[in-house]
């Protein structure tokens, strides 16, 4: 349980870090990372990071893909 608020932490440091527009899919991907890293041999702080990075190359391609509408 330590290394799950580890992670909550480190990923609430990387969002506060970039600006609110490059976070997207960074909060979902560092809290599913940060989960699967604790039940894959206790490595939340690391599976939190990439999932960070990984949710956020995702919601890029996404976002690429469909561009939001412009008001």
């Amino acid at each position: 349980m330590r290394y799950f608020s580890l992670a909550l932490c480190v990923s609430g440091l990387l969002i506060a870090a970039v600006s609110t527009a490059d976070a997207k899919g960074c909060i979902k991907g560092a809290v599913v990372g940060g989960v699967a890293g604790h039940y894959a041999g206790h490595h939340a702080v690391i599976g939190a990071i990439g999932g960070c990075i990984a949710g956020r190359h995702l919601a890029k391609k996404r976002m690429q893909a469909d561009p939001p509408p412009h008001q």
